[in-house]
This record gives structure tokens, sequence and C-alpha cells, in this order.
């Protein structure tokens, strides 16, 4: 019977514990930071930023930071937040690298699938294949026909390795099965001001750097990367490519938000419950159009299905970037 008792006692509090841990959360005298494991000022970054400041309220008021730890494709951010105490307090911002570094990277410090608890995706950013402004093709069509007439002596630019604007030129040389050759930059910028300048033939990058480039008129655009076609002013003329003849060709750059495996559920339901509120934010929803993303409204933005979508993006990409053979480390 003491035995019983004395079991009956810890297993109370136990319980008291874990209460008193989810009804302290989150505590007026904390911070909760979001790790973004790329630099300031870039795509991410801004998503971030937006974020946290359409989550502080349903957090309570809350104040919520942005921790900018770039480097390594992400990876050095990523591994930062596996280690990190697990207490709803230090929070992970990633993007389609979650999916791709399994791949990328022959050995990781952490378990994409295991050593996070998933919060819900956030947004997904449009990709658009542009080129040089001299190319001759001004369709998807001619474009087709000139990349058939000039294989082996076609340049395709990426943002290095890992990046959105490599991945997706991986997809569409798998997808239309042509090799080009790739020439890689230390970001975006620099790519695009080769492109203009005419010293590379094609690029496929986000709507967040080619959109006012495409306006402009910098550069010819061809495609987006989406199911559908976009909206967007500038853009809402250009076909998907999938049906410009590339079944089933779909790549969006999606961000989603992580927490350290162990956090308690009861925490995590708050930050999810927080997450949902933000993302119907009018202020929120309009700043990320402004980005040329649009904010996730399905059943992504609910825990499991985020990590199913993670993993079926893990497998979609593996076989691709395994046939490439390129490694990031």
């Amino acid at each position: 019977m003491k035995t019983t008792f004395k079991t009956a006692l810890v297993a109370v509090a136990v319980a008291a514990a874990f209460g008193a841990h989810a009804q302290g959360y989150p505590s007026k005298d904390k911070t909760v930071t979001i790790v973004v494991p790329f630099a300031a000022g870039g795509p991410t970054d801004r998503v971030a930023r937006d974020l946290a400041e359409a989550m502080r309220k349903p957090l309570g008021g809350i104040s919520v930071v942005i921790d900018n730890a770039a480097g390594a494709g992400s990876s050095i951010g990523t591994a930062k937040v596996a280690r990190a105490n697990p207490d709803g307090y230090t929070l992970l911002l990633n993007h389609i690298a979650m999916a791709t570094m399994p791949a990328l990277y022959r050995k990781l410090p952490f378990s994409v699938p295991n050593d996070f608890e998933y919060l819900g995706v956030v947004n997904d950013v449009p990709m658009t294949l542009i080129a040089k402004p001299t190319l001759p093709a001004n369709n998807y069509k001619e474009l087709a026909t000139w990349i058939d007439q000039n294989k082996g002596k076609i340049n395709l630019g990426h943002a290095g390795l890992g990046a959105a604007s490599h991945l997706c030129g991986l997809l569409f040389q798998s997808a239309i099965k042509v090799e080009m050759t790739p020439v890689p930059y230390k970001g975006t910028a620099p790519a695009i001001t080769d492109l203009i300048g005419g010293q590379i033939d094609l690029l496929c990058d986000q709507t967040t750097n080619t959109t006012s480039q495409i306006e402009a008129k910098k550069v010819k655009a061809y495609a987006v990367t989406t199911s559908k076609r976009l909206t967007t002013p500038s853009l809402k003329d250009l076909p998907t490519l999938a049906e410009s003849g590339l079944k089933d060709f779909q790549v969006t750059i999606w961000h989603g938000l992580y927490a350290p495996k162990g956090t308690p559920a009861d925490v995590l339901k708050k930050i999810n419950d927080a997450l949902k509120v933000a993302l119907k934010d009018p202020d929120f929803i309009k700043k990320q159009e402004g980005l040329g993303a649009v904010v996730a409204a399905d059943q992504r933005v609910e825990p499991a299905e985020h990590k199913k979508f993670v993993q079926a993006e893990i497998d979609k990409w593996a076989p691709i970037i395994k046939a490439a053979g390129t490694y990031a480390d």
C-alpha cells in the first residue's frame, strides 16, 4: 500500500510539474528566439522578422527576437536549435533546406526527421525561370528549342550549393533531360547581375529575388514553377512549367517552424496556436504578398501534416541531388 501511495504521489507531482510548465509558458520575463540559419536581410530573414512580429501578440505580448546563425547551407543554425533546451523559447525557421540537407550532406550533426518538433508550414515562395536579356527565345516553346539546339553550351547560374536556385536548376535539368554547366555564385545578387550582363544564360530563382528584374525588363522571363499561374500583375501572364510541357513540375521554397525534440506537448500547442493566428494576420499576409510569397492556409499548418510534407520533400529531392553527385561536405 505504501509503495502504491508513493507511486501515486510521484505521478501527481510529475503531472503538476508539466501542467505548471505549460501554464507558465510563455513567461513574461523570457524571450522567444527564432533562429534563422541565414544572413540578415535575405528572404528567409525577412519572413522570420515578419512572423516574429505577428506571433508576439498571440504569445501574450512576449518579446520574439531573431538570431541569425548563418553558414554551411543552413546546417549551423539548424544544429544550434537541435541542441537547444527544449522549453519553447528557442525555435527554428528554415526553408526547403530541411528537405535537401539529408541528401546534400553525407554527415549531419542532427536528424531532420528525428531531432525536431514540427510546428507548421509558414508560406510558399514561387520560383521563376529567367534568362539573359539577349537570349533569342521569346517564350517557353522557343526556349525549349534553343536549349535543344545549344546542348553542351548552356550556362545555368545559381546562388551556391543548396540554394533555392541550385535546387530549381537541378530539377529543371532532370525534367528536360539536358545537362547544363553550373555556375555557382556567393548569393543571388551577383548571379542576377551576371545574368543581366549576359555572362550566364539561365537562372531559376525565387520571386522575392526576380520580380523587380522582370518588371524592369532587365531579364527575360519564361515560366513559373507553381501548379497554377500567379496573380502578381507582372507575373500573371507567365505560364507554369507544367502547362508548358514539363508534367508535374512544381517547386516552391516553403518555410516551416520547428522546436527542439522533447519540447512539452502543451508548449508546442501554444506555439502552434500562436502560429495559426499569425498566419491569418492581415498585416502579415500583406507583407508576405509583398515578398511574392503565399501564406500557408492548408493542412500543413498542423504539426503532423507539416512533418509528413517534409518527409515527402526529402523523398522527392534525394534522388535528384544524388544523381547530380555534388555534395556540400
